[in-house]
This record gives C-alpha cells, sequence and structure tokens, in this order.
C-alpha cells in the first residue's frame, strides 16, 4: 500500500499529523516499505502455478497438484530433484493429459517421453508373464537412471483390461 493510501485510512486528526518530518509521517514511509515486496508477490501470483514461469524452486511443490509427487519423492528434503527443472515443468504443464491417460499404455509412454525428452520407448506385455510390463527405453534415454524412469511410470502401469483408444 501506498504511504497516501495508508493515510487515508487514519482518523482526520491523525492525517493531519502525519505531515513531512513527523513521527507518524516516517511510521507511514516505513509501513509502506514493508508491504512493497508482498504487493509485488501479489502483483503476479498467477506466475506461481503456471509450470512454465514459476521458480525452479517451487516446480517440485506443483508436482503434487498433479499427482506427480512420487516423481520427486526423495528420502532426504536436501536431496537434488531427479530429473531437470525443464522436464518437470513438462511433466506439471500436461498433468491433466497424463491424469486422463493414468493406467494405459499410452498414459505410461506419455509420461516416459515427457520426462526424458526422448520419443521411441516401447511397452510390452508379454503374454507368457500376465501382470508384467517391458519397457524398451531408447539409447537417446540411456542417461536417465532406472529408478527415475520407475518413479515416473509407477503411476502409469497399464491396468489388467482393455484400455481406452489412444488419440490419435
Amino acid at each position: 500500500m501506498r504511504r497516501a493510501a495508508i493515510e487515508r485510512l487514519l482518523p482526520a486528526a491523525y492525517q493531519r499529523a502525519a505531515g513531512p518530518g513527523s513521527v507518524l509521517g516516517a511510521l507511514l514511509d516505513v509501513m509502506e516499505a514493508l508491504h512493497a515486496p508482498d504487493e509485488a508477490v501479489l502483483a503476479d501470483v498467477d506466475a506461481l502455478f503456471g509450470p512454465y514461469r514459476t521458480p525452479d524452486g517451487f516446480v517440485a511443490y506443483l508436482t503434487r497438484w498433479v499427482a506427480m509427487d512420487h516423481v520427486v519423492a526423495a528420502p532426504r528434503a536436501d536431496a537434488p530433484l531427479p530429473l531437470p527443472a525443464g522436464r518437470l515443468r513438462d511433466l506439471v504443464a500436461h498433468g491433466a493429459l497424463l491424469a486422463r491417460w493414468r493406467g494405459t499404455p499410452y498414459g505410461m509412454r506419455t509420461a516416459l517421453e515427457l520426462a526424458t525428452g526422448v520419443t521411441g520407448f516401447v511397452l510390452d506385455e508379454p503374454p507368457d508373464r500376465p501382470f508384467h510390463l517391458v519397457v524398451r527405453v531408447p539409447p537417446a534415454a540411456a542417461g536417465f537412471s532406472a529408478s527415475t524412469m520407475r518413479a515416473v511410470g509407477r503411476a502409469h502401469v497399464p491396468l489388467p483390461h482393455d484400455p481406452p483408444e489412444e488419440p490419435s
């Protein structure tokens, strides 16, 4: 709040006493300075919740909003993120799509592609091993750890029924 706006909230006697160089005037200047950082955050609050606009440190928090927090779950709070912030931003931005296709091969493939930035994952369901899934990782994604890929795919394991048609 600007000093003038704060001053207008005061009773008339205080407004007259809040002239330049007065103690009350100095207090109003301090109040304005204390409000400035919070007002700057509130003026751009929508940027906190946009996956491509939020600060890097907030992206992991947004994964909770789209049920992808298992990807960043770490045993220690100070552990590094398993994926680059840009990949996490992609997962958050596509959270609604991933939720819609959760439990399908398409959903798992899409989540892996978003998390790695690499296409070409192949999912095989061996007929002799029910309820098992073999994920063939393209060579370009070899740099990602197996535990990270398991974490990404954990929520997207295909369900043991006929999935809906994949989008075209």
